[in-house]
């Protein structure tokens, strides 16, 4: 390895050719301009494989405790003033490994984007659901993201036999753990979160076609004050949720 170009061992690194421990030793003696942005990226990548190995925690206990497809659901949009509240499950492939995956809210846009385009690629199975305003409305916003969860689980095309939630608990037979802060210290949570970010993400972007004037493309449906002032002028879309304006209109 130590006679390939930089070139060459940039590809090496991005095919999995070469682990980051590899390219630091590699690298170390290398004295090209580019060695060091190179082996910038090596650290950043063997960060990355720590973090995912510690966010692991969860998943292997399940495993030592006899258990076979560890799933894990969070659910987006609770708290906005319009729009569905979205829910995903997934299980991951061991095989193959997803870096980079944390809480969705600490990502930006376009990399939620691609790791959600891995999770779909690599996953062993993953289901979204979305309950409508409309549903959010009739039974309230927990209970719409405790069933919209076991609609997931119950759409899975391999049933998990463990769960692993952000901090709920679900009326399900299934064993469960509920992870205080779990986006942040469960790949399987992370995952999950990315997956329902991204979808309802997309869905706001769509109705902010139809309703430009409440920005639903920046503000997701949350109350930021552009939003508020929009509802103000123009009253409540068919999309709004009627239980959470309370005095707002």
């Amino acid at each position: 390895m130590s006679a390939l170009s930089l070139k060459e061992i940039e590809q090496a690194m991005l095919e999995g050719q070469l682990s980051p421990e590899d390219a630091l030793m590699i690298l170390a003696h290398r004295k090209e301009v580019g060695a060091k942005r190179l082996m910038k990226r090596a650290k950043r990548d063997l960060a990355l494989r720590e973090e995912y190995v510690k966010r692991a925690e969860y998943y292997h206990q399940a495993k030592k405790d006899g258990y076979q497809w560890i799933a894990g659901l969070d659910e987006v949009g609770r708290g906005p003033l319009a729009g569905p509240v979205t829910v995903a499950c997934v299980i991951l492939n061991e095989d193959k490994p997803i870096y980079g995956l944390r809480d969705s809210k600490r990502l930006s846009a376009g990399r939620r984007e691609e790791l959600a385009l891995e999770i779909r690629e690599k996953a062993l199975a993953f289901s979204l659901v979305s309950f409508t305003e409309r549903q959010i409305d009739e039974l309230n916003i927990l209970e719409a993201t405790r069933q919209a969860m076991l609609v997931a689980i119950d759409t899975m095309e391999t049933a998990p036999d463990f769960l692993l939630l952000d901090a709920l608990r679900l009326d399900t037979g299934i064993p469960q753990l509920p992870v205080v802060g779990g986006d942040d210290r469960s790949n399987e949570i992370a995952a999950a979160s990315i997956l329902a970010k991204v979808e309802r993400d997309s869905y706001m972007c769509a109705m902010h076609k139809r309703y430009p004037e409440y920005r639903f493309d920046k503000n997701k449906g949350y109350g930021t004050a552009e939003h508020l002032e929009a509802l103000r002028k123009y009253g409540a879309t068919p999309i709004h949720r009627k239980s959470f304006l309370g005095r707002i209109i």
